[in-house]
């Protein structure tokens, strides 16, 4: 009869993982205990993306195809000790304890609770409420490919670089990008997500023909939508080294950028990392080591508004209506409307 636990060690905890053949990717075949050695692997690099960070769970108690996921944002009670968390305010103005990862072993314990997708915030545990990664997120419409992916991607890398940034690229695990950035922890959501509008609105003036800003997606064409309400507070994005809810297990996989033109999304997965990792190391190693101002984006943001009278832009739908925001309108809902 094969064994119901096993328990695995990263920098000296000992993590319980029962079931550890239950299959969690059923199309190739990987277990809960190979998930699990996946993230010891890459345990270095994963840190460094998740450090400190509150943390949701996409979690998957049947596995890939055994039916109802859900994300799992409050910490559970039962907890182990060693477990840390972190008080979050969420956009109803409500607060929560978040899982917050203080070391390996915590993923570890996620992947106990079948989580196939870990999302960090943007901010650390020590300050929830004013962001030290500027995240933006390249979102492929239909009828665009990842090449255009790419090639917006290094446009974004160029812009940032020129405001005085040092961008860092990884793979969604999707058909996406995901450009990050360090800042220093200085502004709120809301000033960060600002700032992210005006680089978008920037990229969409500089490319027209390859960027788009608009939130309704009929009007996106196929273009690559630079998803600003990603800067929004208690949205996130799948942490760097992160599986994917995808049947190959794929990862969100940082890059180098000189190496970016000649990857694609499948090159990462769970069986694939581990050795580019040993072989070539953390592509995301010194994101930590200069974090930049936001003041040239703001200055952009201001002149936006003053000189181009574009001011804010639509929040998710599950936000209360903000100050300064548009109408949640479609355009062509409006349109009939009228």
């Amino acid at each position: 009869m094969a064994s119901t636990e096993v328990f695995v060690t990263v920098a000296g905890r000992q993590v319980r993982i029962s079931s550890p053949e239950k299959v969690c990717y059923p199309a190739v075949g990987i277990t809960k205990l190979e998930l699990a050695e996946y993230y010891i692997a890459v345990a270095e690099g994963l840190l460094r993306a998740l450090a400190g960070r509150p943390m949701a769970l996409n979690r998957f108690p049947g596995g890939l195809d055994g039916g109802s996921s859900f994300y799992m944002k409050h910490a559970p009670k039962s907890l182990p000790d060693w477990v840390q968390t972190a008080e979050v305010v969420f956009p109803s103005g409500r607060t929560g304890h978040e899982v917050c990862v203080t070391e390996p072993a915590t993923v570890l314990w996620a992947v106990q609770m079948n989580a196939l997708e870990l999302h960090p915030w943007p901010v650390r545990r020590e300050d929830t409420d004013h962001p030290d990664e500027l995240r933006v997120d390249l979102d492929p419409q239909p009828g665009s490919d990842f090449a255009e992916t790419v090639e917006a991607a290094t446009e974004a890398q160029a812009l940032l670089t020129e405001l005085g940034m040092v961008p860092f690229v990884k793979t969604s695990g999707g058909r996406g990008l995901h450009v990050l950035a360090r800042i220093e922890p200085r502004w709120s959501f809301i000033e960060t997500r600002r700032a992210v509008i005006a680089f978008a609105r920037e990229l969409e003036r500089r490319r027209p023909e390859l960027f788009t800003t608009s939130w309704w997606k009929e009007e996106r064409g196929a273009r690559i939508f630079v998803d600003f309400n990603q800067m929004a507070r208690d949205r996130m994005l799948a942490a760097a080294y992160s599986t994917r809810a995808v049947p190959d297990a794929r990862v969100s996989m940082p890059v180098r950028w000189p190496e970016l033109p000649d990857v694609t999304p499948e090159d990462f997965t769970v069986r694939t990392v581990p050795g580019l990792i040993a072989e070539r190391g953390d592509a995301h190693e010194g994101i930590d080591d200069a974090p930049a101002t936001l003041d040239a984006l703001l200055e952009m943001a201001e002149r936006d508004e003053r000189d181009r009278g574009l001011g804010d832009l639509p929040y998710p739908p599950e936000f209360p209506k903000m100050p300064g925001e548009p109408k949640r309108v479609q355009p062509s809902k409006a349109r009939h409307a009228d």
